[in-house]
C-alpha cells in the first residue's frame, strides 16, 4: 500500500513538472513563432495617360447655351456625334506638355429657340430726314444640321483619369429658315447658311480604361459671311457639351 502511494505521489510529482515546463515555454513560444500575416491589399498602379497610345475616340454628345450680348434671348440645343484621332506623341514642355488631336463633330439636331415673331421699329433715313417704320419681325424656333469638320484640339498631358484639353474650330450651319431672324424682304433678309467658328475647353474624365466621359464649354460666333443680303449674326454664344467616349 505504501509503494502505491509513493507510485502516486511520484506520478502527481513528474506531472507538476511537466505542466511547469510547458508553462515556461509557451512564453518563448509565443515569442519566437512567425506570425501569419493576413494577404494585404495591394494598392492599384498609378494610372499612365490613357491618350499615350493615340487611339482613336468615337461618342454621342449633346450641346446646349445661350447667346450674348444683343443676342442673349436666343438659346440653344444639339444632338450628335464626336469623332476624333490622336495624331502626336507627347511634345512641348512644362504646363503645354500633350498631344495634337484632330475631331471633328455632325449634328443632325440643331435648334435655337428665339423670341416669337413680333412687330419691331426700323430706323431709316430719307433724304437726310430720319424716318421710323414699324415692320414685322421674324422669330420662332429655327432648326437644321450642323457640321463641324476641323476641331484642332491640344490634349494636355496627365498622369490619372482627368484629360484637360483646349481646342479650336471651325464649321457650318444649315437651317430649315433664313437664321438668324430679321426684318422680312426686302428690309432684311439673312441667309439659311451661316458658318460657325469657335473656341473652346474641356476634359475627358476615363471612368474605365477605355471610356470617358466629356464636358466642354464653348464660344461660338454664328455668320453668315454675307451670303444673304443682311448679316446680323450671333456674334458670340457660349455652349456647354457633354459626351461619352469609346477610345480604341
Amino acid at each position: 500500500m505504501k509503494s502505491f502511494s509513493n507510485l502516486i505521489s511520484a506520478s502527481l510529482y513528474l506531472s507538476a513538472l511537466c505542466l511547469a515546463a510547458l508553462l515556461c515555454a509557451a512564453p518563448g513560444f509565443a515569442q519566437n513563432a512567425t506570425p501569419v500575416a493576413s494577404p494585404a491589399a495591394t494598392p492599384p498602379p498609378a494610372a499612365a495617360n490613357p491618350i499615350l497610345e493615340r487611339p482613336w475616340e468615337i461618342g454621342p454628345v449633346i450641346q446646349g447655351g445661350v447667346g450674348t450680348g444683343n443676342r442673349s434671348t436666343f438659346s440653344f440645343f444639339s444632338a450628335g456625334v464626336h469623332a476624333g484621332k490622336v495624331l502626336t506623341h507627347p511634345a512641348l514642355p512644362g504646363i503645354l506638355h500633350g498631344q495634337f488631336e484632330y475631331a471633328a463633330e455632325l449634328f443632325p439636331l440643331w435648334q435655337s429657340y428665339t423670341p416669337a415673331p413680333h412687330i419691331q421699329p426700323y430706323y431709316t433715313y430719307t433724304d437726310g430726314v430720319p424716318e421710323t417704320f414699324y415692320l414685322p419681325y421674324g422669330g420662332g424656333t429655327f432648326s437644321g444640321i450642323t457640321l463641324t469638320p476641323i476641331i484642332l484640339r491640344w490634349d494636355f498631358a496627365t498622369k490619372g483619369r482627368f484629360v484637360p484639353w483646349a481646342q479650336g474650330a471651325g464649321g457650318i450651319l444649315w437651317t430649315n429658315h433664313k437664321y438668324p431672324p430679321d426684318f422680312y424682304a426686302p428690309y432684311g433678309g439673312t441667309s439659311v447658311w451661316n458658318f460657325t467658328p469657335q473656341f473652346g475647353v474641356g476634359f475627358n474624365y476615363f471612368v474605365k480604361p477605355k471610356r470617358s466621359i466629356s464636358f466642354a464649354a464653348n464660344a461660338v460666333h454664328i455668320s453668315s459671311a454675307s451670303l444673304g443680303d443682311h448679316n446680323p449674326g450671333v456674334n458670340a454664344s457660349v455652349q456647354f457639351e457633354l459626351g461619352y467616349n469609346w477610345w480604341k
